[in-house]
C-alpha cells in the first residue's frame, strides 16, 4: 500500500514554503505513486531530502547564480583560476554572463543565451535544453495538456507541472533503486551530476527520516 505523504509533514520541513508548492503538494499523492517513490517510506524520504536541497526547502523557483568572486572557484574550479583559465571577478555577480558561459555549449544548449534561458528551475533544478525538451516528452506520456517547456521554461516551477517534472526526473534517472539501498551518495549522483552539497542532502535526509519514523 503505498505511503501517505502528510502535508503537516511538509510543514514541518517547509515552513516558509511557496505558495505554488503548497498548493502543488495538495495533489501530489497520485503524482508520487504513479512513479513509485511511495512504495516505501526509504523512496519518499530520499525523495523528500533531494527536493528539499534542491529548492531551498520549497523557497527557490530557479538556481541563483548571483556568485561572488571568492564562490566561483569552489563550485566551478576546473573553470575558474586558480585552477581554471577563467577570471573570476569577469563573472561575479552576474548571472546571466555565468549561465552562458558555464552551461554553454552542453546539455543541448547550442544557441546563444541558452545558458541562461535553460538554468536550474523547479523543484530538481532541471537544468539544459535536453533536459526541458526530455521533461516535456516524458509529461506528455501521461498528460496530453503538458506543455511544451522548452518553449516555456517558467513552466518548470509552477504549480501544476513542478512536483511532476521532478517525479518523473526522480524515476526516468532510476533513483528509486538506489533509494531503496540507502544509497544517498549515488542518488545525489544522478540528481546533481556529482556531489554538491552532500552533507546538506544527508542532514535532510536525516531529518525526513526521523519525522517518517525510518
Amino acid at each position: 500500500m503505498p505511503i501517505a505523504l502528510s502535508l503537516p509533514l511538509l510543514a514541518q520541513l517547509a515552513p516558509n514554503a511557496r505558495s505554488s508548492c503548497r498548493e502543488g503538494a495538495a495533489n501530489a499523492q497520485p503524482v508520487l505513486d504513479r512513479h513509485g517513490i511511495t512504495q516505501s517510506k526509504l523512496r519518499l524520504a530520499h525523495f523528500l531530502a533531494q527536493i528539499m536541497h534542491e529548492s531551498g526547502a520549497l523557497t527557490l523557483q530557479q538556481e541563483n547564480l548571483n556568485y561572488s568572486a571568492p564562490r566561483l572557484p569552489v563550485v566551478w574550479p576546473s573553470r575558474f583560476q586558480p585552477r581554471g583559465p577563467l577570471d573570476p571577478a569577469a563573472f561575479a555577480n552576474n548571472p546571466e554572463k555565468l549561465a552562458n558561459e558555464v552551461y554553454g555549449g552542453r546539455m543541448g544548449n547550442t544557441r546563444p543565451g541558452d545558458g541562461f534561458k535553460y538554468r536550474g528551475r523547479g523543484l530538481m533544478q532541471l537544468t539544459g535544453r535536453s533536459s526541458y525538451q526530455e521533461a516535456t516528452r516524458i509529461l506528455r506520456g501521461f498528460s496530453a495538456d503538458a506543455p511544451d517547456f522548452e518553449a516555456d521554461p517558467d513552466l518548470v516551477f509552477s504549480a501544476a507541472w513542478a512536483l511532476p517534472i521532478a517525479a518523473a526526473e526522480w524515476e526516468s534517472k532510476g533513483c528509486n533503486p538506489l533509494a531503496d539501498e540507502d544509497q544517498i551518495t549515488k542518488v545525489t549522483q544522478r540528481i546533481n551530476g556529482g556531489q554538491i552539497g552532500i552533507a546538506a542532502r544527508r542532514d535532510w535526509l536525516l531529518r525526513v527520516k526521523a519525522l517518517l519514523k525510518i
